[in-house]
């Protein structure tokens, strides 16, 4: 795991901007730094260096191939490495290599084979910058499902890209103005969905995305080499054919393969495991392939409605792992609060990131790699709401859509509906003209009634574009929306910026391409009955750990945020971004909306998302402002 980062065509104290954009990603990459430049600066490339394979200099990047033509950073890891390298010598491309890193096969592939033919070949999480000497051209590359981040853009008319955002902030010409056309999407997510940015000219690499460049560097071509939608479409087109139990035998087989594959590694690796079906499967699969006692953490609170530390421990033990937990106290969680800006280097509001800086803290004083058990809900079908989008729109789909589009019109604008919020979210869903476009308006129908913005105009985004109805089943339709924009968007970027804070590296063996592409040749009935989800998982689970052990209501990975903001300290640093002066001197927000939900919370005790939305976005305008006027003063 590192950073990298790199400019175009900006040779004006080049030196002294990419070593600042090197220390920017500093916590990414601790061990080692490295920057190349061509002969005339037209391209220079930085990276910071987390060592886990080959810790040697032979691992040192930026990184040549034997020839010289290819220089390339490298951000992530390349799981099938061996096999690649083995292929190499096999057909005699390489003759001998210099170091053991995945990097060095990585690049000597792409001069035996070419680009698009070894990203073919790899499997893996990765963001690579490769700068072909020979043509000048630039190709930027991201993971198939967006595990590692990739930015990219124009500053003062130069293209730069970096992991982490922040790095375009301390280049000495940054003065990209914040994008608020985003702030709507922002909004209904709490984080803002790929390609956008909160700054303009600044954006995102789609997840199975690669970006070519030419010089002189101006105009980036991007096409897609993978795509999950894609991957689901011919995985329904091709199910699955055995039985349930021959489903889930497959599917334990493929999870073997990556987690042995994901495991390897010069240092110390664990797991996290917070007591739900996905992350003990995945520690059961490790301990399973392990000759020692697998590593395994997880952190618990005093409020029995959050904490699920006892019953990870009884599956510890069950499993007979070396396991490590901390408990977590509001105090805990005001003293991350201020990091959260520079962690994300953009507003990003999903709640967990607090316990999960938490966890990814107290797990790297032990181990250098964590494996992770994130994607088991999205691709087996394991969250409540895709029961309920199924059960509403059961009730609604009798209705042709022409009359509930009328009587939905009607209803919203209705002043009694307006004083109810359960009338009113009912009165906006029915205007759903498909089950998808039921869960798209499910997720936006809160924000788009408030307008915390200013700003009206608002882009489109994936979801806006779903075709309705591609996939069979609704419940496959709403997993890959998931899977396109809420997996990449929110949870990978949550645990790769906290944990890469406290330089941990995370891997997550459920979105290995094979698992990923065998997931959607599952049944439905594999997966899903009734409520209950993640079936055919939780078939591979129970060869390990008893099913009484694992039945019991999930508590989910949160903090009881809503009691915390009520409490001394906390409640005081609310207050302090939502000042009503203070928000109508910023010009973003609406702050009679705003100070309206706040009350309405205190005084009512009704809970909105959008309050810690809008929390986490003002403490990130409140960092901006500050680092603005450290910079020279640059308005926000």
């Amino acid at each position: 795991m590192c950073g990298i980062a790199g400019f175009c065509s900006n040779p004006v104290n080049w030196q002294e901007n990419i070593q600042k954009m090197n220390q920017r990603m500093y916590h990414r990459g601790p061990d080692a730094g490295g920057v190349w430049a061509s002969s005339d600066a037209e391209v220079v490339l930085g990276h910071r260096r987390l060592s886990i394979v080959d810790l040697s200099e032979n691992g040192a990047q930026p990184m040549h191939s034997a020839s010289g033509r290819y220089v390339c950073v490298f951000n992530g890891e390349i799981y099938n490495y061996r096999r690649l390298r083995d292929k190499l010598l096999k057909e005699k491309k390489v003759t001998a290599f210099r170091g053991t890193s995945d990097t060095e096969v990585l690049v000597e592939a792409v001069e035996a084979y070419g680009v698009a033919e070894t990203i073919r070949h790899c499997k893996g999480m990765f963001a690579i910058a490769l700068f072909d000497r020979q043509t000048g051209k630039l190709t930027l590359i991201r993971d198939r499902i967006g595990e590692k981040p990739l930015y990219y853009g124009f500053v003062n008319g130069h293209f730069v890209f970096a992991s982490d955002i922040g790095c375009f902030r301390v280049l000495d010409d940054f003065h990209n103005p914040i994008d608020t056309k985003v702030l709507q999407l922002y909004f209904i997510h709490g984080y803002i969905p790929a390609p956008y940015s909160i700054y303009k000219d600044i954006y995102k690499l789609d997840a199975g995305c690669m970006l070519e460049l030419d010089a002189p560097y101006q105009e980036p071509c991007i096409s897609a080499y993978w795509s999950v939608r894609e991957a689901a479409i011919y995985g329904q087109a091709h199910p699955f054919q055995g039985s349930r139990q021959e489903a889930a035998d497959e599917l334990e087989r493929l999870l073997k393969t990556a987690i042995k594959e994901q495991m390897e590694a010069d240092v110390p690796v664990g797991a996290f495991l917070s007591a739900g079906i996905d992350s003990s499967t995945i520690v059961a699969l490790m301990q399973a392939q392990s000759e020692r006692k697998v590593r395994s953490f997880t952190i618990g609170m005093d409020d029995p409605a959050y904490n699920e530390a006892a019953y990870a421990r009884e599956i510890a033990q069950r499993l007979g792992t070396e396991h490590t937990e901390l408990y977590i106290t509001a105090d805990d969680a005001r003293e991350v609060i201020p990091r959260i800006p520079w962690i994300f280097g953009e507003p990003f509001a999903d709640s967990s990131q607090i316990p999960t800086y938490l966890v990814s803290r107290m797990t790297r004083e032990h181990v250098t790699v964590s494996l992770s058990g994130d994607a088991g809900d999205e691709l087996f079908c394991g969250y409540l709401s895709y029961s309920s989008i199924g059960r509403i729109w059961g009730k609604m789909k009798s209705c042709p859509y022409g009359i509930r589009k009328i009587a939905s019109s009607l209803l919203v604008g209705n002043p009694l509906i307006k004083r109810n919020q359960i009338l009113q979210t009912k009165a906006y869903l029915l205007g759903a003209r498909s089950p998808e476009h039921l869960y798209e308006l499910s997720n936006a129908q809160e924000a788009s009634n408030l307008q915390i913005a200013l700003e009206k105009e608002t882009y489109p985004y994936k979801h806006n574009s779903y075709p309705y109805g591609m996939l069979r089943e609704p419940q496959n339709s709403i997993m890959l929306m998931d899977m396109e924009v809420y997996h990449p968007d929110d949870i990978l970027v949550k645990v790769d910026r906290t944990a890469m804070a406290v330089s941990l590296e995370t891997r997550v063996p459920m979105l290995d391409k094979d698992v990923v592409e065998f997931a959607w040749t599952i049944p439905m009935e594999y997966k899903k009955q009734g409520t209950e989800g993640k079936l055919v998982l939780k078939d591979v689970l129970y060869k390990y750990v008893p099913k009484e052990m694992m039945d019991r209501p999930k508590k989910g990975f949160a903090i009881p945020v809503t009691r915390w903001l009520r409490e001394p300290g906390l409640r005081e640093w609310a207050e302090s971004l939502l000042d009503d002066s203070l928000i109508r001197q910023q010009g973003i927000l609406n702050a009679d909306v705003v100070g309206w939900i706040w009350r309405d919370f205190i005084e009512n005790g009704n809970w909105r998302i959008q309050i810690w939305y809008t929390l986490v976005f003002q403490a990130w305008l409140q960092d901006e402002a500050v680092r603005c006027a450290a910079a020279g003063g640059r308005s926000v």
